[in-house]
């Protein structure tokens, strides 16, 4: 199998070129650049993961990243899906923070600063949860925020709370750290722990609001910022399938491993066809928030099935023996494992299934 001789420069050069057909041709200056210019991916130290999320974002590549529905979403997607390629953790704050971005410009909040590094906490799982209260000074949230995803490294959080008027999001800085104290411990699992995802307890912490009550809900930028994550997962893909495609290119894989990588490698293909397809209907429709939730949710689902088909396949074709001495393959399995949780499974597809019981058909369908 010959090489394509643009394959990005952040992939693996033995990865044979029809495994690679879906991952468009980059020039020194897009995705493929940028990762190219940051070296080794950082290991399992959260230290080592926040300094690399610092870099990426110093990077000129990041100062114009297309906003969502704004005529170049296949470029967002193609800088997160090749960032996550990267390092899947890395590539998970550093979309958190552009999503922050565009949700900040999409509700007219305040504009993104060089140094600053945005999370999105908007969790809300049963419980108490944050309480919003205005004051003579302004808002202050109290309560304890769970899976806050960059809960040390982040110098700035969106954070949702319930306020008298409704659930609504807040824009809320980090450095005073007595009033938004990260609370160490309670992750158990390998995959995703150097990203520091802990609750955090806010006393009294100084926000300010972002939109209206349930504004952050209500816009179809919330489904497109869904699809970004999707984007990422595949990126993940990327990253767990190189090493099949390596032992395939040196001519190392028997009838059945060669299977697995054409099983895996039309997954990712047709993974980033839809891909491809749902930024083209996002930047035809950027305000139908109707269309846009078909979009992503089928968008989401045919990611995580090719991400969940990879993770499958190229553990059966190459056995146990990189998950337990490849430390990089190991920890991007894990982290990918992990990642994919994000989606709720058999529920997103209950809920695509109604929606199109209904009739919500959306572009192509």
């Amino acid at each position: 199998m010959s090489l394509r001789a643009d394959v990005p420069a952040d992939v693996p050069a033995d990865v044979p070129a029809d495994v690679l057909a879906d991952v468009p041709p980059a020039p020194a200056s897009g995705p493929a650049g940028l990762t190219a210019g940051l070296g080794d991916p950082p290991g399992r130290d959260p230290a080592e993961v926040a300094a690399a999320v610092r870099a990426v974002l110093a990077r000129p590549e990041l100062a114009d990243v297309p906003l969502p529905a704004s005529g170049r979403t296949a470029a967002r997607w193609a800088l997160l899906r090749a960032l996550a390629r990267w390092d899947v953790a890395a590539g998970r704050l550093v979309e958190a923070h552009l999503d922050a971005a565009a949700i900040l410009a999409e509700l007219g909040g305040s504009e993104v600063l060089p140094g600053q590094v945005w999370a999105v906490w908007a969790a809300e799982p049963p419980g108490p949860g944050v309480t919003a209260t205005p004051g003579p000074e302004g808002w202050t949230l109290r309560g304890r925020k769970p899976w806050c995803s960059g809960a040390v490294a982040s110098t700035h959080a969106l954070v949702t709370a319930n306020a008298d008027d409704g659930r609504r999001m807040f824009a809320v800085p980090l450095a005073d750290r007595d009033r938004t104290r990260p609370v160490p411990g309670g992750w158990a699992a390998a995959g995703m722990v150097q990203t520091q995802t802990w609750s955090v307890d806010l006393d009294e912490a100084p926000a300010v609001p972002v939109g209206g009550p349930r504004a952050y809900l209500d816009r179809a930028g919330f489904w497109h910022g869904g699809v970004g994550v999707a984007a990422c997962w595949l990126g993940g893909a990327d990253a767990v399938l190189a090493p099949l495609a390596a032992r395939a290119a040196s001519g190392r894989l028997d009838p059945h491993g060669l299977a697995h990588l054409g099983a895996a490698a039309a997954a990712v293909h047709a993974a980033g066809a839809v891909l491809a397809a749902a930024a083209a209907d996002v930047d035809a429709a950027p305000h139908d928030r109707a269309t846009a939730e078909v979009v992503a949710r089928r968008a989401r689902a045919v990611v995580e099935q090719a991400a969940t088909t990879v993770l499958d396949r190229v553990g059966r074709a190459l056995g146990a023996a990189p998950l337990c001495l490849d430390a990089g393959h190991a920890r991007r399995v894990e982290d990918l494992t992990v990642y994919l949780r994000q989606s709720h499974a058999e529920r997103d597809l209950e809920v695509l299934g109604t929606l199109l019981a209904d009739g919500a058909t959306g572009p192509a369908s």
